[in-house]
């Protein structure tokens, strides 16, 4: 018998509970996948806590995956026994030893890309994809602000963008952190803990503010992140980790200077398969080639993943990070 993380209910870390488990065997268009790592993101602390809703309970959490096909169900041709796949997206289940999943959610690993790799950019990395390339197109000369820089998503969109030509701005908490978002290509890391970082990006950007703002912080820096935009500018809200931001009046948007906002999801980005595959496919062009590097700064064990929800909360963890099966 394998085991998964299972929550009976939603709540604080504790209800991550380790238990014997049986998957089933694959029904038509799905896929049996033996779990080599499993990623920790955000979202998961939202499907734990209630933030998010899951489909049904009791629930196995968890959105992101790199493995091997055990079985495949009738009609697959997405995968075959033997592949090495990742995933990231619903249905959630990822923190499973063995899990079932549809088939048309996985992409074949390349060879030069290891399982953990998989597992720990696979969601953070497509959705700095959406970012870059979908809810704004940054290209050089373009300038940018990024939360949480030294995050997981922060730490690949800083390489990404900087790759691109553009002007990086980013904010972190700590002396620690403002180094790692620098090492990745953060022109100019703001410790929101020392300086406002409204008035920094005004002076960075000589009063003319930002094109765009990545903001997955939600409810302590949502206003401030208006303010640091030109007219026009594009706020991207897509994460809360601070909270959910509070209901606002749209009016607000032109007294600021005819401002965009959007609040994008991975799973309506890459719903069809073939944009899947193309998030997919730049994504791994971008580790293949060395634009992007992905940093496993932390890995634990599958079954303590109550501590590791504890430390991602906490904010004690940098990068991208493991849960090992």
């Amino acid at each position: 018998m394998t085991h998964a993380i299972i929550m009976e209910k939603q709540g604080g870390p504790e209800v991550l509970q380790w238990r014997p488990y049986d998957p089933g065997k694959p029904g038509p268009g799905e896929a049996l996948i033996r779990h080599e790592a499993v990623g920790l993101n955000f979202i998961d602390v939202y499907h734990r806590s209630g933030l998010y809703a899951l489909p049904a309970l009791p629930a196995v959490p968890g959105m992101e995956g790199a493995g091997i096909v055990e079985a495949v169900g009738e009609g697959v041709t997405e995968a075959a026994v033997g592949d090495r796949v990742a995933y990231a997206g619903g249905p959630p289940g990822a923190y499973a030893q063995v899990r079932r999943i549809p088939a048309h959610r996985l992409v074949k690993l390349p060879d030069p890309i290891s399982f953990r790799q998989g597992a720990a950019m696979m969601l953070q990395g497509m959705t700095a994809r959406y970012l870059l390339r979908g809810c704004y197109p940054v290209a050089a000369g373009s300038r940018i602000l990024i939360h949480a820089a030294a995050g997981g998503v922060g730490s690949i969109v800083c390489q990404w963008a900087r790759h691109l030509g553009a002007t990086v701005i980013g904010t972190v908490g700590s002396r620690e952190k403002a180094g790692i978002a620098k090492a990745n290509g953060c022109d100019h890391p703001i410790n929101y803990n020392e300086e406002d970082f409204v008035g920094r990006v005004r002076e960075i950007t000589a009063g003319k503010g930002v094109d765009v703002v990545y903001d997955s912080v939600g409810r302590s820096t949502f206003v401030k992140s208006l303010e640091c935009l030109r007219p026009r500018g594009t706020l991207v809200s897509f994460g809360q980790s601070s909270g959910a931001v509070a209901p606002i009046d749209i009016g607000i948007l032109g007294q600021k200077g005819s401002l965009f906002l959007t609040r994008p999801s991975l799973m309506t980005y890459t719903e069809k398969r073939e944009d899947l595959l193309e998030h997919a496919r730049d994504l791994f062009g971008m580790v293949a080639s060395g634009v992007v590097k992905i940093a496993v700064k932390q890995s634990y064990p599958l079954r303590e993943a109550a501590r590791a929800h504890r430390e991602l909360e906490s904010r004690k963890t940098t990068g991208s990070t493991l849960l090992i099966p």
